[in-house]
């Protein structure tokens, strides 16, 4: 998948404005009829960093609408990510922020987790007991981690789940890929 310029341009500037809607008490920008990329049923994550310093990251695997307006609520929950409840996005900071967008390939289950590629597959794992994690492709080259790293920090630090639990006959590994961009 190769997103246009102009279509990256559009799910970012999607994503700032309904960032600075959520953050001042406007309404978010409505995406109308939309055309194109914008209609497509997509996976996607909006991430949120200022100096490097995240400050939200949401996303879905399993859009229930249109892309435009999975950008739109993807962003709002950034803009409210719970792990920042003491420290939330502010107005002054929107202008700051760099805003990043990840368009997502369909999940495929893997049976051999191991066989992953670090920095062009993601992760998303799901135990029996229903508890779930994920990492975009890019965690594990960021954070230096090889692929056992990558699959046993998900289970523990995003899962809340033994590290190992990758490996449970009853648990499933899927891997995707993601096309990001910002701006």
């Amino acid at each position: 998948m190769t997103i246009s310029a102009e279509d990256r341009s559009r799910l970012v500037g999607l994503a700032r404005d309904t960032v600075r809607a959520t953050v001042s008490g406007s309404a978010p920008p409505n995406v109308d009829q939309p055309t194109g990329l914008l209609s497509e049923m997509r996976g996607c994550f909006v991430t949120l960093t200022n100096d490097e310093r995240l400050r939200g990251c949401i996303g879905t695997f399993r859009p229930v609408r249109p892309l435009g307006e999975m950008i739109v609520e993807m962003a709002r929950s950034a803009a409210r990510d719970p792990r920042f409840v003491r420290d939330p996005v502010t107005a002054n900071e929107v202008d700051e922020l760099d805003v990043e967008v990840s368009i997502l390939s369909p999940l495929a289950e893997t049976s051999d987790p191991e066989q992953l590629e670090l920095g062009k597959h993601g992760i998303y794992i799901v135990a029996s007991n229903g508890r779930s994690g994920c990492f975009l492709p890019e965690v594990a080259t960021d954070q230096g981690w090889g692929v056992q790293e990558f699959l046993d920090y998900c289970c523990s630090h995003k899962a809340g789940l033994p590290a190992d639990a990758w490996r449970m006959i009853d648990t499933k590994v899927y891997l995707f890929t993601s096309e990001k961009f910002d701006r």
